[in-house]
């Protein structure tokens, strides 16, 4: 029996040891470090457009809080300019497309382009094994892409920070609440997970899908429909809302995350249509007049909030009540992590039913 014919010894098998990680983690750096560096380079150019227009912000803001009289023409044009700025980025619905294209451009791919193109066969054929293998290219890729989220939703703390903290000046500057679509997605821990989330959908519909511009396509949409479901029906229900009547009225933060509002009269809800036939009335004979012989162009100052009390002072005389339903802004950080661990869960569950895919595929 020749060398060539004999069969191999169990112990020449057994003796063999599997291509160890540290070798893997290089190919995966070789194969993803354009992707790794085009996510850099994306970030990295938001990261100085924010920069630049968030020191502009930020000096706006200081000059409109240092101002005083507040109620000075002077401070009224510091106040206005501040709250004009940056109506692109102010409520923050412009920059939740980043997580998404972050997790869709980098997670879709890592799988789908080996499928598409037939290399898996001899990666499979290497000695390192399919479910050390895809471990080796995801749980890296992973890590990198939620790390440099999290490094950016630091700065986007930051650039949003004038607006949270015009809540608590006695200006008329522009309340946002923390807890309201577009700006909670932005802050914390949330906007990493939810790239991590976005990852972790690319890498599940590229080995379901094999295709790298349709992975793409059905990750951005999977995506979506997921954001806008914990932004609608998940979120709110994090926690207990607060109700408050309009006996509190002042009282309700303004800052608040508000929910519902409806209108009860002895007990029973009032629909929006009556309200309007008792309330418009009142608005009229409440709000003061303006003479049409007045110049055009002269400013008019009208006590609008004292002119909703009053209002809301003669309906609750009459029996009516306005029931409010809200999250209070102090829990922007259980909601954090609320959100952001059922995000974690989410992202590994999906992964490990990509392993589990990938070992259960035939080559």
């Amino acid at each position: 029996m020749t060398a060539l014919t004999a069969p191999a010894r169990p112990e020449e098998d057994a003796s063999l040891r599997p291509v160890p990680w540290r070798r893997m983690a290089w190919v995966t750096w070789r194969q993803h470090r354009i992707t790794l560096a085009g996510v850099a380079v994306f970030l990295g150019a938001l990261a100085v457009c924010l920069w630049k227009v968030g020191l502009g912000l930020h000096q706006a803001y200081a000059a409109a809080v240092a101002c005083h009289p507040v109620s000075s023409p002077g401070c009224d044009n510091l106040q206005s300019r501040f709250s004009g700025m940056d109506d692109f980025l102010a409520n923050g619905y412009n920059l939740l497309a980043v997580p998404a294209l972050i997790g869709a451009f980098t997670g879709a791919p890592v799988l789908a382009r080996e499928l598409e193109t037939g290399t898996f066969r001899y990666a499979w054929t290497q000695g390192f094994g399919r479910w050390r293998w895809t471990l080796a290219k995801l749980v890296p890729l992973a890590v990198a892409v939620t790390a440099a989220a999290g490094a950016f939703s630091v700065l986007l703390s930051w650039y949003y920070q004038p607006y949270f903290a015009a809540r608590n000046a006695a200006l008329s500057l522009p309340e946002l609440s923390s807890l309201g679509d577009g700006l909670f997605d932005l802050r914390g821990i949330v906007f990493a997970t939810w790239a991590l989330a976005a990852f972790a959908i690319g890498a599940l519909a590229g080995m379901l899908i094999r295709r790298v511009v349709p992975a793409i396509a059905a990750t951005l949409a999977a995506y979506t429909g997921l954001a806008v479901a914990a932004a609608l029906y998940l979120r709110q229900h994090y926690l207990t809302p607060l109700v408050t009547s309009n006996l509190a009225f002042n009282k309700t933060p303004g800052s608040a995350w508000i929910l519902s509002q409806w209108w009860t009269k002895g007990g029973t809800t009032v629909s929006q249509s009556t309200m309007n036939h008792v309330i418009t009335p009142m608005f009229y004979r409440t709000f003061p007049q303006v003479h049409r012989s007045a110049p055009k162009g002269t400013a008019v100052h009208v006590q609008k909030g004292q002119t909703l009390l009053d209002v809301l002072h003669y309906l609750a005389r009459h029996g009516y009540t306005e029931w409010t339903r809200y999250q209070p802004a102090s829990r922007l950080w259980p909601f954090q992590w609320i959100e952001g661990g059922w995000l974690l869960a989410l992202s590994v569950l999906l992964i490990a039913a990509t392993v589990w895919l990938v070992r259960r595929r035939a080559a």
